[in-house]
């Protein structure tokens, strides 16, 4: 009989938690909340939370709305979003996790100080992404997003490199940006923040370590998850025999076929719910 195990680091992150629970205890008072963006990652507990009441919004359907609650989730927002907030009488419940609120400050303090003729705001992050949009709003859209190395024609080198980093992005990739940066500079070391949050930057070692210790790996993670195609590629570096699954319908059984260890693993935005259904799922269809 093969060994199951769920990673125990594996699962929401505490930005995640905290926006759900105020979800949740919003919807146990009224039945309904509206929640701009996708509250996580994740469309099964995304549609766990719509069965409660919970609707999902874009920035287009916020701006038509009046006198109503509506939920920011951890992502965090630019200060657009609180201006229409005002305008429209909505009231907001925020849920921006306090790592992001503290960057999206310190870049805020960083541009008010700044000289537009020789200074530039860099942040290391995923083009688009909800959270790199917020931050982008602290500086009134001037700052210049790259997502690595290709990106890096964006940057005027002759000006002062501001550098911060969105708080989900790998260590590694930091270094690996600020190295090439100093490189390119003749030497000069830019002026770089490391904002990445450890809670999300230490799941790399510690899945490295689960993972090594199965001969099959089910990744759980929705595919809108930035942070979860990071892990899953870490995975899957460390032991090729890795899937990556959404739900219990995408497992195929022949995988768990000879088998004598399997881990059940995920993204910060993962709940833990759903890697326990893929756990009851692989011992009920173990040795078919």
């Amino acid at each position: 009989m093969a060994r199951v195990e769920i990673d125990e680091n594996s699962g929401f992150c505490f930005g995640v938690v905290n926006a759900i629970r105020k979800a949740e205890e919003e919807l146990a008072k009224s039945g309904r909340l509206y929640c701009l963006g996708d509250i996580v990652h994740n469309n099964s507990e995304v549609a766990r939370l719509q069965q409660k009441g919970l609707i999902t919004i874009d920035h287009d359907t916020f701006a038509r709305l009046y006198d109503v609650k509506v939920l920011l989730r951890a992502h965090g927002e630019p200060p657009e979003t609180y201006r229409i907030a005002r305008e429209n009488r909505i009231e907001i419940i925020d849920a921006t996790c306090p790592v992001v609120l503290q960057l999206q400050r310190k870049i805020k303090q960083s541009y008010e100080n700044s000289d537009a003729e020789k200074d530039q705001i860099v942040i290391y992050g995923k083009r688009g992404h909800a959270e790199v949009n917020g931050l982008v709003g602290q500086t009134d859209g001037h700052a210049i997003v790259i997502e690595g190395v290709d990106d890096f024609d964006r940057i005027d080198f002759s000006k002062k490199i501001r550098l911060y980093s969105q708080t989900t992005k790998s260590v590694e990739g930091l270094h690996a940006v600020v190295d090439e940066i100093t490189r390119r500079c003749d030497g000069v070391a830019p002026e770089y923040h490391d904002t990445i949050c450890r809670q999300v930057a230490n799941r790399i070692p510690n899945i490295r370590k689960f993972v090594q210790c199965h001969d099959l790996i089910l990744f759980v993670c929705g595919l809108k998850s930035s942070n979860g195609k990071v892990l899953y590629e870490e995975c899957r570096r460390e032991n090729p025999h890795t899937y990556l699954v959404s739900d219990v319908a995408e497992i195929d059984a022949a995988w768990l076929v000879g088998r004598k260890s399997i881990g059940i693993c995920g993204a910060t935005s993962t709940p833990k719910w759903l890697m326990e259904s893929v756990a009851r799922y692989v011992d009920e269809h173990i040795g078919e």
